[in-house]
């Protein structure tokens, strides 16, 4: 990354980033992907720039099977489960509010109802993975509990997911505190600097141009097991 000795600046509007290539392996449903899951702070948005296939959402608008293909964006906003779907070569740009935190902890998988009431049985079921086979047990766990809830909720029934909605807040409460000064240091910080740009500049002031450079940087892991499919991931100021 360039910029000479300054601190580098985010991405704008302080987002994190990274590439998914979406999950081959078929599940119990028949269906290829990756492993369901919702955030609790963050909007997440895909942009699809090669292959095709869909996300499943569920929400209070109900279940939703979104298409995806090259050009195609979709975002969810929190609280919605969400599940990548491979339909054919799935390449998708993931953008991530607050600095990348949803790769940093803001995410719940479904898991069935047991596993989720003990925060150290979760813990263990949700660990970063390393190997294929680590990956793929723990999407199947998460599509376990995925069906149940999407099976209740197409019936008109709520209450499943709901309540993996309230487990979900209760897992991450103790979090709260590192999540805020991720969010003040980046995400609000960006916002602040804005506003501070916009008085100078109704003020008549452009000093802040001195400090104009450019920047660049690349993956700094590639092929890891993400959550939705082999990610490449960026680190970013």
């Amino acid at each position: 990354m360039s910029g000479g000795s300054r601190v580098p600046s985010p991405l704008p509007g302080a987002v994190g980033l990274s590439h998914l290539s979406a999950y081959e392996w078929e599940a119990a449903d028949g269906v290829c992907g990756g492993s369901p899951h919702l955030h609790t702070v963050c909007t997440e948005a895909y942009v699809v720039t090669g292959g095709r296939g869909a996300v499943q959402t569920l929400s209070p608008d109900g279940y939703r099977d979104i298409p995806l293909e090259a050009g195609a964006v979709a975002w969810f906003t929190p609280g919605t489960v969400h599940r990548m779907v491979q339909g054919g070569s799935l390449r998708v740009t993931v953008l991530m509010e607050n600095s990348g935190l949803p790769e940093a902890g803001d995410a719940v998988f479904t898991f069935p109802p047991e596993v989720l009431a003990d925060p150290g049985r979760y813990a263990a079921a949700a660990a970063r993975v390393t190997t294929e086979a680590e990956a793929l047990r723990r999407r199947d766990l998460a599509v376990e509990g995925y069906l149940v809830l999407r099976e209740a909720l197409v019936r008109g029934d709520a209450g499943p997911y709901r309540e993996f909605q309230r487990a979900a807040a209760r897992l991450v409460r103790e979090r709260v505190p590192v999540w805020r000064e991720l969010w003040r240091s980046g995400a609000l910080a960006a916002a602040e600097r804005t506003g501070a740009r916009l008085a100078a500049l109704a003020a008549g002031d452009c000093t802040h141009f001195e400090e104009a450079t450019a920047y660049e940087t690349g993956p700094s892991r590639r092929g890891g097991f993400g959550m939705c499919g082999i990610r490449d991931a960026y680190t970013l100021p």
